[in-house]
């Protein structure tokens, strides 16, 4: 079980399991994300450091099939607190430079990174090129959008070092460009999203911030275009997406029924291990969890109401790649950008 930033720990000994093999880089104890105030009162030559969150879709409906090959959806997004951490200082020269301390992340100008700083420059006419350090937690083919997370912190982070010639509300309006999820991560934290995912509605949190989630994915990822083509929309949910928003803000909890994805089904056929896998903890983690769904188009498993590590996922050699993080909700002010937690969590197995 691949577990990124916590010590684990357990209510009864492990001294009889097999190791597992840990690789904890959580973002709390890496260079803390500066504040609105450290952020104003700099330099454009001096380094920025700064968050860049992730995302689950709290339920995702899948609406019909637009004549441009794209879906319309609708879906309420939340930020959380998994996330990496991104270093970002101008430099001289005609050419943006990337690094990533991941082995295998392009970073030429196929990364959205690039892409995003590209767009801050043509929508700005600002010359400004940058050097970017990307410290990589949240994993690929997940469904957690930790790539178009990148690109919402380098848009922020290059209108930040440029002086802020743009408002928010135009950087929003530009992230659509660089891909749907991107612009989910110009709200407050709590979105729901219609069209591509590009139209974004604040709206409050429907749930208490510090409730508990577990985040579970197995090696294997998913590609997003190919669970679309899998999609078939007369086997989708009907539930009318309104009325899921408004169940959750009534219940001020999950509950399964609320928690659809249109995707799932697809991505089950592509992955059967992951409906197993949800299987597992909705039925073998005695009840812990008050809902288990997929976030986007996995695949990543999102359980609700614990952070705890069910035990069988250290005692069977088939789950000990698993990546398996706890994580919370989180939101920002206006005029900021979003923070770590400040507590690092233990992720228990239990």
């Amino acid at each position: 079980m691949h577990i990124p930033g916590h010590r684990v720990s357990a209510q009864i000994s492990l001294s009889h399991l097999k190791p597992v093999r840990t690789d904890w880089r959580r973002c709390s104890a890496r260079p803390r994300a500066r504040g609105t105030a450290a952020i104003r009162s700099q330099s454009s030559h001096e380094p920025l450091t700064l968050f860049s969150p992730s995302k689950v879709n709290l339920f995702l409906r899948i609406i019909r099939r637009r004549p441009d090959g794209y879906h319309d959806l609708a879906s309420l997004f939340h930020v959380i607190d998994l996330g990496d951490t991104m270093t970002f200082s101008t430099i001289p020269g005609q050419a943006d430079a990337l690094t990533c301390d991941m082995e295998g992340v392009p970073t030429d100008a196929s990364n959205l990174v690039i892409k995003a700083l590209n767009l801050f420059r043509r929508h700005t006419g600002i010359d400004h090129f940058f050097q970017v350090h990307l410290e990589k937690v949240v994993p690929h083919g997940a469904g957690l959008g930790g790539g178009s997370a990148n690109a919402a912190t380098t848009l922020w982070a290059a209108n930040e070092l440029a002086g802020r010639p743009a408002t928010n509300e135009q950087l929003l309006q530009w992230s659509g460009e660089i891909g749907s999820d991107v612009s989910i991560f110009f709200s407050n934290g709590a979105a729901y999203c219609t069209g591509r995912g590009e139209v974004v509605e604040d709206v409050e949190p429907p749930l208490p911030l510090d409730t508990p989630l577990l985040l579970v994915k197995p090696p294997m990822g998913l590609a997003t275009p190919e669970i679309f083509k899998l999609l078939d929309l007369s086997k989708c949910s009907k539930a009318n997406p309104k009325q899921l928003l408004l169940q959750m803000k009534q219940a001020g909890r999950l509950t399964q029924d609320m928690c659809v994805n249109d995707l799932e089904r697809p991505a089950f056929e592509r992955l059967p291990e992951l409906q197993e896998l949800k299987g597992k903890l909705q039925n073998d983690c005695d009840n812990r969890f008050s809902a288990v769904f997929m976030t986007g188009s996995g695949s990543t498993m999102v359980g609700v109401g614990s952070s705890k590590a069910p035990l069988w996922m250290q005692e069977r050699i088939v789950y000990q790649d698993m990546f398996c993080s706890p994580a919370k909700l989180i939101a920002r002010q206006p005029g900021e950008w979003y923070q770590p937690t400040n507590k690092p969590g233990s992720l228990v197995a239990a």
